[in-house]
């Protein structure tokens, strides 16, 4: 019997099992072949301390040590830049106060991304704590804790049934069946059927697909140096990446769990909005993809026991704040699977808590 046993292979569930076992012998289920297969491989990749609910915030501040130690490497700068065109002034002083950031000239805006529209451009801002993340690097390190730790990761492992026992739980997949005497959920878009396969009242998530669309760099310019370009209201974004830039809608349409796919529409609303900033022409993109980031009702993260059974711990509704939140959450799962009350405020952990639902 594994003391911990982590449903799934994302950035929750790797960052959790890896905390977990130093606590005791720990086993990840992955459904797919590889980790990080769904939201994790397909996030945008950026730290922003200043962005999020007032939980995820926290989360992010109180975790922002480890990238420097435990996660070294993973951080790189990056920084990103607000526009503004006219009719969006509301909405941009809004954003510009609550993610504390600084307004520059267009003139210096310019000289940051040459390729912005300066005729229809009427104002910019910029943050410069905003930072890259290898998610690659930061699966591995985690997954190599893990396995130095004495646990393992099985992937394809489809959870069929979830059955309580008097001293655990017992999993049966489509490969074998596990015992556990501690049970994390961190099953994303799944969360909810997994709750509901072991008789624990489901919170209410809601997976929304978001499309992305990657261009060829502008004219071949050297995009590496760009800042995160966003819209007042995040209505888009454009991020450098890989060489070129990948755009996107930030749309949020609901989506039952599933291997998520682009729509072309949204694709191409993202293409227009984006091209209402630039001067360069948009072209056709060179590849898409979708993703699912998953909501609670409220929308911030659900960390903590299940009310009805401690031994069930929930560890979803990263709602694409997955990567930036994983060292504190992680850290926050680990605390309460053995009894601990997590480094939070009051209001913080209540916010977090899975109490805050009805049972």
């Amino acid at each position: 019997m594994f003391d911990f046993l982590v449903i799934g292979g994302g950035i929750a569930g790797i960052s959790a099992a890896a905390r977990l076992s130093s606590l005791g012998k720990c086993l990840v289920l992955e459904r797919e072949p590889h980790l990080a297969y769904h939201s994790s491989g397909r996030s945008a990749a950026l730290y922003e301390v200043n962005y999020g609910s007032p939980s995820t915030i926290a989360l992010a501040k109180a975790g922002r040590k480890d990238f420097d130690c435990l996660l070294t490497g993973v951080l790189s700068p990056r920084g990103f830049m607000l526009l503004c065109l006219r009719g969006e002034e509301t909405q941009y002083e809004s954003d510009l106060v609550q993610m504390h950031l600084t307004e520059i000239s267009l003139r210096e805006a310019v000289g940051m991304v040459p390729i912005l529209n300066q005729k229809d451009v009427r104002r910019a801002a910029v943050s410069k704590t905003a930072q890259d993340i290898d998610t690659d690097m930061m699966i591995q390190i985690f997954a190599r804790l893990l396995r130095d730790n004495g646990s393992q990761i099985e992937t394809n492992h489809e959870v069929k049934s979830i059955k309580k026992l008097s001293d655990g739980w017992q999993l049966d997949t489509d490969q074998g069946s596990f015992m556990t005497k501690m049970l994390i959920n961190a099953a994303g878009a799944w969360g909810d059927k997994i709750a509901k396969m072991a008789n624990i009242p489901e919170i209410g998530l809601t997976p929304m697909r978001r499309s992305v669309a990657r261009l060829s760099p502008p004219s071949k310019l050297d995009v590496k140096g760009w800042p995160v370009l966003f819209g007042p209201g995040e209505r888009w974004y454009a991020k450098p990446d890989a060489g070129g830039l990948i755009v996107s809608l930030a749309e949020e349409t609901p989506s039952p769990p599933m291997d998520a796919w682009a729509h072309e529409l949204d694709l191409a609303e993202a293409l227009a909005r984006y091209q209402d900033y630039v001067t360069e022409p948009v072209t056709r993109p060179v590849a898409s993809w979708a993703g699912l980031r998953t909501f609670a009702p409220d929308r911030s993260l659900v960390l903590g026991p299940a009310q009805k059974d401690s031994s069930f711990i929930w560890a979803v509704g990263q709602g694409g704040y997955g990567f930036f939140t994983a060292p504190a959450a992680s850290q926050f799962i680990a605390d309460v699977a053995v009894g601990k009350e997590p480094s939070f405020d009051p209001k913080i952990l209540s916010d977090l808590s899975p109490s805050r639902f009805p049972s």
